[in-house]
C-alpha cells in the first residue's frame, strides 16, 4: 500500500504502477467519463453555449489524473469529437464544435486540466482550503478563454457576452465547485484510511 504522503495525485494513489496499458486505459476512461457528463446538457434560451456537465467532468478529471494524464485525456476527448464521435455536448461532434461560439470552452477545458492536474499534483486537491481555490481557478480558465472566444466569434458586445456566456452558468458552476470541492478531500481521506 503506498502512503498518502508519497503520492501527488489520486490516479497515483490507486494505480501504483503505471503501465501504457494502463494510461491509455485511463485515457479511454476519462474521454467516456466526459462524453458521459457532456451529454448532461440544457439549452439557455439566447445562447449558444448550453449548461453542461463537462466543466464538472474537467474539474474531477484534471485534478484527479495529474496535469500530464489529465491534459492528454481531455486532448483526446477533442480530437475523437472533432474526428466526428458524437460525444460533445448533446451528441454533437466535429470540427465546427471547436471553431464555433463553444470552441473556446471546450479550449479552456483542455488548459484548465493541464493548470488543475498541476495544482493536484502539489496536493492543492486534498485539503478544503485549498481545493476550493483550485476549483474556482478552474473554471476561471475555462470561462476567461470562453468568454473571449464567444465575444470574438459572435462580433457581440462584452455585455451580451456576459449575459449569455456567463452570468446564466454562475449558479450551476457554484454547485458544481460545490461537488468538486467536497468529493476530493472526501477521497483523499477515504485513501488516508486505506494507507
Amino acid at each position: 500500500m503506498v502512503q498518502v504522503s508519497q503520492v501527488s495525485t489520486l490516479k497515483s494513489a490507486f494505480i501504483t504502477r503505471s503501465t501504457v496499458a494502463s494510461q491509455i486505459s485511463l485515457i479511454l476512461t476519462g474521454t467516456v467519463f466526459l462524453a458521459v457528463m457532456a451529454q448532461i446538457a440544457f439549452p439557455i434560451p439566447g445562447s449558444p453555449v448550453p449548461f453542461t456537465g463537462q466543466t464538472l467532468g474537467v474539474l474531477l478529471l484534471g485534478t484527479a489524473y495529474g496535469a500530464g494524464l489529465g491534459f492528454s485525456t481531455v486532448a483526446f476527448y477533442l480530437l475523437m469529437g472533432m474526428a466526428g464521435a458524437p460525444i460533445f455536448s448533446s451528441g454533437t461532434s466535429g470540427i465546427e464544435r471547436i471553431v464555433g461560439p463553444t470552441g473556446g470552452y471546450l479550449v479552456g477545458m483542455l488548459i484548465s486540466s493541464l493548470v488543475l492536474g498541476a495544482l493536484a499534483g502539489r496536493k492543492w486537491d486534498q485539503k478544503i482550503n485549498t481545493v476550493i481555490p483550485t476549483m474556482i481557478i478552474g473554471n476561471l480558465i475555462i470561462f476567461a478563454i470562453g468568454l473571449l472566444w464567444l465575444n470574438q466569434y459572435t462580433g457581440q458586445s462584452w455585455l451580451w457576452t456576459f449575459e449569455k456566456g456567463f452570468t446564466p452558468f454562475i449558479f450551476g458552476e457554484i454547485i458544481k465547485i460545490a461537488i468538486a470541492s467536497t468529493a476530493l478531500p472526501a477521497v483523499w481521506k477515504y485513501v488516508a484510511k486505506r494507507s
